[in-house]
């Protein structure tokens, strides 16, 4: 355990100084509180479960701008239900991993952890490995019957870890979820038809930049939610993108020929004016903002949040009409952004917990018809009301309100099918056509890939080279932005290559191969 401690440590300080936060809602710093082993408490089944959990704030403007997310209503209401006395520890979206590797280091982890996915992923610091969380086999099978009863094999197979299970997932039915976002009145303005290849994506663009549309095609940092042009030509230099070329494994990216190509398509756009000359330093709310103000007339987001997207937007621009439509083909005649693990985040219960029977009895509570209704609709009486068997739901239009509810139905409902709310979307057309796009529209796209669980060592040690799972690695991404905004050219990509093996790249090449031919923790792709 000293060892893996100091190991972390060594990590944070390769990163720089990280002020340790104040507050339990501001950092995953706290002092323990609730039923820890200090305590030496034995409850009873009546008494109120009490326990400390990280949250990631995953860029949500409701809990971004609470000023105590533990006195939120609707964390309260939420306790009520579960008597539970929560103890939120809020993680800043953009210092996840530095404050996840940050209290791993300084052992000051609370009771459950949220991961960003499988056991052994980079966040995690090594510590399922290390013996810092507890296996949940046999408080599942005694404590958890609607867990193990909805929740797929293959997302329980993401939290295994030497036979065990480790986490309780957050599952995709769909792992198809991002999608190319369009305002459909601009379309309409311009009279083209819905786009299909690259080539037409781009009369498309240069249409909007005839109108006047300030950002035809909106860009964003690091390429992320940005990258519909990766995906038509197949090459998301991503964690779980790699191929199989002439019996051998490979990540995308090698695909010089493909790789150039869509560099080539984003420089155009860049020379064009088709996307912002500065693209690359867009953070998500500066991304967002611009949307939202009317300013965009093409991006990448998550299909789930179309309607509080448009409904927000409409705040602005009255007339705005927003749309999913395929994303454009490539050489192939398929495109599609990468495909999501079939865990979008998993919770880990500390060892040291005396009572996690309790904790999973919570969790399993989030599988409960009396959950879903609460996530979805809220508090009767004060968000919908009863006609007898009829629901009476009526879907905020304000943009706080339909903050909020995103908050309440995505962030507070922690284990859940988060493909889309369907309950909430069942009572309108929109939400309706929305489920239409899932089933018709993203299940027929998207670029999965051969991945590795539990991730290649050659990358946990190697960090310049080693992807996200929708980020490429900073030894690619500095030359990818070069060759986009003219810098470097494209026709360089063959040397990127070469750099990226002599950092560390032959060995991750060796693994993976060495991996796949033994069938050694390989997962497959999906379609």
């Amino acid at each position: 355990m000293k060892k893996w401690v100091s190991l972390v440590l060594t990590c944070v300080l390769a990163v720089g100084f990280l002020a340790a936060c104040t507050g339990k809602d501001e950092s995953v710093k706290g002092e323990d509180k609730g039923n820890t082993p200090a305590e030496g408490k034995t409850e009873t089944a009546n008494e109120v479960t009490k326990f400390s959990i990280s949250l990631r704030t995953l860029n949500f403007g409701h809990v971004e701008k609470s000023p105590d997310i533990n006195a939120d209503k609707w964390v309260k209401k939420l306790e009520e239900l579960t008597n539970a006395d929560l103890d939120i520890r809020l993680v800043p979206h953009k210092e996840y991993e530095q404050k996840m590797a940050q209290m791993f280091a300084t052992n000051e982890i609370p009771d459950v952890v949220q991961g960003q996915g499988g056991v052994t992923g980079k966040e995690m610091a090594g510590s399922v490995e290390a013996g810092v969380f507890m296996p949940l086999d046999d408080l599942l099978q005694q404590y958890g019957p609607n867990l193990l009863k909805k929740i797929p094999k293959d997302a329980w197979n993401r939290m295994t870890y030497q036979g065990k299970i480790y986490g309780i997932p957050e599952w995709l039915g769909n792992p198809s979820r991002r999608a190319t976002w369009i305002r459909k009145d601009l379309l309409d303005k311009v009279g083209l038809p819905v786009p299909k290849t690259v080539d037409e994506y781009m009369d498309v663009l240069r249409a909007f930049k005839k109108l006047g549309v300030e950002n035809p095609y909106m860009g964003r940092q690091d390429f992320k939610y940005a990258d519909t042009f990766f995906g038509a030509y197949d090459v998301f230099p991503y964690l779980n993108q790699f191929e199989e070329v002439d019996g051998q494994v490979q990540p995308k990216f090698l695909d010089a020929e493909h790789m150039m190509q869509a560099l080539t398509t984003y420089k155009t756009m860049y020379n064009e004016g088709l996307i912002h000359k500065e693209f690359a330093t867009i953070n998500p709310t500066t991304f967002k903002n611009t949307i939202l103000a009317g300013k965009a007339g093409m991006w990448s987001m998550n299909a789930n949040e179309l309607i509080q997207w448009e409904t927000q937007l409409k705040q602005t621009v009255p007339d705005a009409k927003l749309e999913i439509i395929p994303s454009p083909t490539g050489p192939d005649g398929k495109g599609g952004y990468y495909m999501y693990g079939d865990v979008a985040r998993a919770y880990f219960i500390n060892a040291k917990y005396k009572q996690p029977e309790k904790i999973i009895r919570f969790f399993d509570w989030m599988l409960s018809d009396e959950a879903e209704k609460f996530f979805t609709f809220g508090v009767e009486g004060e968000t919908f009301t009863m006609n007898g068997d009829q629901m009476d739901y009526k879907q905020p239009t304000d943009s706080q309100a339909v903050d909020e509810e995103r908050y309440r139905q995505a962030f507070l409902w922690l284990i859940q099918d988060t493909t889309y709310n369907k309950g909430s979307l069942s009572l309108t057309e929109e939400g309706k056509n929305l489920m239409s796009v899932f089933d018709n529209i993203l299940a027929n796209e998207g670029r999965d890939g051969i991945e590795f669980e539990p991730r290649l060592e050659a990358l946990k040690k190697n960090p310049d080279i080693t992807p996200l799972s929708d980020t490429p690695p900073s030894v690619l991404i500095s030359h990818m932005v070069k060759m986009v905004y003219g810098q470097e050219p494209i026709e360089n990509w063959p040397k990127v290559i070469e750099e990226w093996k002599s950092k560390g790249g032959n060995d991750v090449l060796k693994e993976a191969n060495e991996k796949f031919q033994k069938k050694e923790g390989v997962f497959l792709p999906r379609r």
